[in-house]
């Protein structure tokens, strides 16, 4: 996405949204500092933090992020039930007991929320991951922005089935629920099966 109205030398700025830090556990081992240097050389106004399953480096992220005058955005990728998060059923190795689900905080309601839903995500979803589940997406809906994630994201992940109809039934679900603050993800690191969903 682009920071709208923003203009550093005379060009709109490049901020991303989908960043895993060291605190994405086997999966990143980007260090904030890092992460903020490289935002700066770079001349981002703003940059997003989305740990899977968590925020556990968000406040230090906020505060050193403010201290290098980019602006923070706390968000996490969440791990989301295919029905309930209380269902546990035995699946096979293909199926899948979760889809990816980028969260992004708009304002302190959002923050909140996220919060409670991280919370619940271990208290009742857990199962080989803190999962959720759209019962709580749409209770604590307010003050997030969410986006269909990577190729193991719900919409991703059927369109790779070949099940388009499951995944326009989940994306029209996505935009009554959020609105205007639901977007498609797209991503395209050289992947197949990148390329297949896009």
């Amino acid at each position: 996405l682009q920071a709208p109205g923003h203009h550093r030398m005379g060009m709109k700025s490049f901020i991303h949204l989908h960043v895993h830090s060291e605190f994405s556990l086997l999966d990143s081992t980007l260090k904030i500092d890092d992460l903020l240097k490289k935002a700066r050389a770079f001349q981002m106004p703003a940059v997003a933090l989305t740990d899977h399953g968590s925020i556990l480096g968000a406040v230090n992220f906020y505060k050193k992020a403010l201290q290098n005058e980019i602006k923070p955005i706390i968000g996490a990728e969440l791990y989301l039930a295919p029905n309930s998060r209380f269902e546990k059923p035995n699946r096979r190795e293909d199926e899948l007991n979760y889809f990816h689900l980028l969260v992004l905080v708009r304002n302190d309601q959002g923050y909140r929320n996220l919060c409670e839903l991280i919370t619940a995500s271990y208290l009742e979803g857990f199962y080989r991951k803190p999962r959720i589940d759209k019962e709580l997406l749409e209770k604590y809906k307010e003050g997030l922005l969410v986006m269909s994630s990577c190729i193991q994201g719900e919409i991703p992940s059927h369109l790779l089935r070949g099940h388009e109809d499951k995944a326009r039934l989940a994306a029209r679900w996505y935009r009554e629920v959020f609105k205007d603050n639901f977007y498609i993800e797209l991503q395209n690191h050289g992947l197949a099966e990148q390329v297949q969903v896009l």
